[in-house]
C-alpha cells in the first residue's frame, strides 16, 4: 500500500549554472540548466513540503538574480496546479538555510517548520562574523535566519536535534552534519510504512545536486563525487550519499534531487500554464494523477 503521493514541483530555473558548482572538479566544463524546486508529499490527512523556495523580494530577489533564476512563481501559483493553497500545508521540512530552500517560509501561515538546531545556531553565528567572511553568506539571506528565530518564539519551529523518526507517520528526518551546511538534513519517505521499507524515497535537499554526484557518470560502476558548493566537509557529503543510497537499496532514481534536470524525464511529468514542470514520483491509493 502506498501511503503518500509525492511530486517534485519546479518554481523557477536557471539556464546557466556552472558545472563546477554541480559536480566537484568539473571546472571550465560549461554550464547547465538547473531547476529550482521543492517536494510536495500528500497523505489522506496531511500535507508536507520539503523546502519552500524563496521570496522574490528584498535580498531574496538579489540572490535569485545572482543565481540567474528565471520564471520565478510564488507557492500560491505553484501549488494551485495541485489544487492546493499555501494555507493547506501542515508541515514544512527545511533541509538547510540557503535562500532557495528556506526563504519562502512566510508564505505558509499555518505550517509547522522543522529545522536542525545546529543549522540555525551556526547561521546565527555566521551572521555575526566580520565582513571578511561574507562568502559564507553567499547563498543565505540573514532575514530568513531571523524569521526562523521568530517562528521558534511562536512555537511554530521545531528545532530537531539529530535524527527524528516518524515526525509524521512514515516520514523520518536524518542529520547530515557538517556537509553541505553545518546542519543539513534529509527527509526519508517510507511509503509502505515499514521501518525496513522496500518503497522508500529520499528528499536530499542540496546534499545531491545531480545524480552524477551519486554515480560519477557511470551508474554501472558508481563512484560518489560531491557537489561543488559546500560549506562543510566533502567527506561527510560522501558519507551522507552512502547513507541515502543504502535507504533506497542503491536505486539513485529514488533520491529526489530538486536541482536535477533529469528528474522530469525519469518520472512522468507535465508542464503547467506557468511554463514550469511537475514530476510525479508516487501516487497513493485513490489519488488522481496531476500529469495524466
Amino acid at each position: 500500500m502506498t501511503a503518500y503521493s509525492i511530486w517534485l514541483l519546479e518554481y523557477a530555473y536557471t539556464e546557466s549554472c556552472p558545472m563546477g558548482t554541480l559536480v566537484y572538479g568539473k571546472h571550465n566544463e560549461g554550464s547547465a540548466k538547473v531547476p529550482f524546486g521543492y517536494v510536495l508529499i500528500k497523505g489522506p490527512d496531511t500535507t508536507i513540503l520539503v523546502d519552500c523556495g524563496y521570496d522574490n523580494r528584498a535580498h531574496g530577489e538579489v540572490l535569485g538574480r545572482k543565481s540567474g533564476a528565471r520564471r520565478w512563481y510564488p507557492p500560491r501559483a505553484v501549488l494551485a496546479e495541485c489544487g492546493l493553497k499555501p494555507e493547506h500545508v501542515d508541515h514544512v521540512v527545511i533541509t538547510h538555510a540557503h535562500y532557495d530552500h528556506m526563504g519562502g517560509m512566510r508564505f505558509f501561515t499555518n505550517a509547522t517548520f522543522y529545522l536542525q538546531e545546529a543549522e540555525l545556531s551556526e547561521w546565527i553565528s555566521t551572521i555575526s562574523l566580520p565582513r571578511s567572511f561574507d562568502w559564507l553568506m553567499s547563498a543565505t539571506d540573514p532575514a530568513d535566519v531571523m524569521y526562523a528565530a521568530e517562528l521558534a518564539a511562536e512555537k511554530r519551529l521545531v528545532l530537531v536535534r539529530g535524527d527524528l523518526e516518524d515526525f509524521v507517520p512514515g516520514l523520518d528526518l536524518r542529520l547530515a552534519a557538517d556537509s553541505h551546511t553545518a546542519g543539513s538534513q534529509y527527509c526519508v519517505v517510507r511509503n509502505d510504512g515499514l521501518h525496513n521499507s522496500k518503497d522508500a524515497y529520499v528528499c536530499a535537499g542540496d546534499l545531491v545536486y545531480v545524480h552524477e554526484n551519486l554515480h560519477g557518470g557511470t551508474p554501472e560502476d558508481p563512484k560518489y563525487i560531491p557537489i561543488g558548493y559546500a560549506m562543510g566537509s566533502q567527506r561527510n557529503l560522501l558519507l551522507a550519499s552512502e547513507a541515502m543510497m543504502q535507504i533506497v537499496a542503491k536505486d539513485y532514481k529514488r533520491i529526489l534531487a530538486v536541482h536535477e534536470e533529469k528528474m522530469f524525464s525519469l518520472y512522468p511529468s507535465t508542464t503547467t500554464k506557468t511554463g514550469l514542470r511537475i514530476a510525479e514520483i508516487a501516487l497513493r491509493n485513490g489519488q488522481s494523477s496531476l500529469v495524466a
